[in-house]
């Protein structure tokens, strides 16, 4: 098959003298660098992956110009491979990429556009697995002069903005004590990212992962995989920062490191399964996704968020629970190819 890799691009430079750039916060020109290398990384990868399934890829970028849309339009591809985050730098439109697609009638991986907007939503991901019964830290959402209370809640609290990805605004100070803290941290969110602050219930304990394949009618998870805070200093919030996950000088980064988690017994390593296929299922995620939860002291699970076409790099988390289960890199790719394929069949 012919198979279009679709990857954003933004540039930040280029701008003319005579046309001065919008003022933009650093924490996002961090994303953007972060996400083009981890794009880079993911469709260089993959487009091997493909060629060794004996497809034909190619490259289909989108720049956030019109004229890329129409390109888009007239690719001659039978799949299109989706690794679109944003469009123009913007995270709220990766819903209408997906979209977009739908329109035209082309056949691609992963999220549509409704799995998309209720995972990018954390407050609504929320609510759809309260309603599902999918235990989630209490939280409550603070828009500018209001705050939308779903529970009573009690700190330690950790704030973020409610619908950024990548683990931007998430920092050790994101975990707050106090109310003067709380106060703080919700400006400094609303100002920073024009956006509203989700504030939730710090649950201390294990950070698991669960790479799943697969749709609401029929979905596997992969084996868990830990994020290991364990050599963090003492008193360091243990929190999937951005530091963490993407700045590789950064002490916490060399600290913490993904594993298989073979330590867990039977019944939680089930638990922590059936809990991250209801998860899945409730937001409606198909093809592959990522499940990430916490496992408390006390032996309960909780979601914490779901993530539509999670990171295929071959060393990051999906990957390595693919290794784990036995599956190579490339029979991982083309999985998902299957996958995407299987709903563009006729049923009968």
């Amino acid at each position: 098959m012919k198979i279009a890799i679709l990857y954003d691009v933004w540039e930040e430079e280029g701008t003319s003298p005579e046309s001065p750039p919008e003022p933009k916060p650093p924490a996002r020109k961090k994303k953007v660098r972060a996400k083009k290398k981890r794009e880079k990384e993911d469709r260089e990868e993959i487009f091997e992956a493909l060629e060794k399934l004996g497809h034909e890829p190619f490259y289909q970028v989108l720049d956030g110009t019109p004229q890329c849309l129409n390109a888009l339009a007239k690719c001659e591809a039978d799949l299109i491979f989706n690794l679109t985050e944003s469009f123009a730098g913007d995270d709220t439109k990766e819903m209408h990429v997906a979209a977009y697609l739908d329109l035209l009638g082309m056949r691609y991986t992963g999220a549509g556009p409704h799995a998309t907007f209720l995972a990018q939503d954390k407050a609504i991901a929320k609510k759809m697995f309260g309603f599902h019964g999918i235990r989630t830290p209490f939280f409550a959402t603070a828009y500018r002069g209001s705050i939308e209370h779903a529970h009573d809640i009690s700190f330690p609290l950790i704030v973020k903005p409610l619908s950024e990805d990548g683990s931007i605004g998430i920092n050790p100070n994101a975990v707050v004590d106090s109310v003067k803290e709380l106060m703080e941290r919700v400006q400094y969110i609303q100002d920073e990212f024009d956006s509203p602050a989700m504030i939730e219930e710090y649950i201390e304990g294990r950070e698991i992962y669960a790479a799943i394949l697969g749709s609401y009618e029929y979905a596997q998870a992969l084996p868990l995989v830990e994020l290991d805070f364990s050599k963090l200093p003492k008193g360091t919030p243990k929190i999937a920062s951005y530091d963490v996950k993407f700045e590789k000088d950064a002490e916490s980064y060399k600290l913490t490191k993904s594993n298989v988690a073979e330590d867990l017994d039977e019944e939680t390593r089930e638990r922590l399964t059936q809990t991250a296929l209801a998860a899945h299922r409730a937001v409606k995620l198909r093809d592959y996704g990522r499940i990430d939860m916490r496992l408390s002291s006390k032996g309960e699970v909780y979601v914490l968020e779901a993530n539509p076409n999670p990171w295929l790099s071959s060393k990051q988390e999906f990957a390595m629970a693919a290794k784990a289960s036995g599956r190579s890199y490339t029979q991982l790719i083309g999985e998902i190819v299957e996958l995407a394929m299987a709903r563009y069949r006729p049923r009968g």
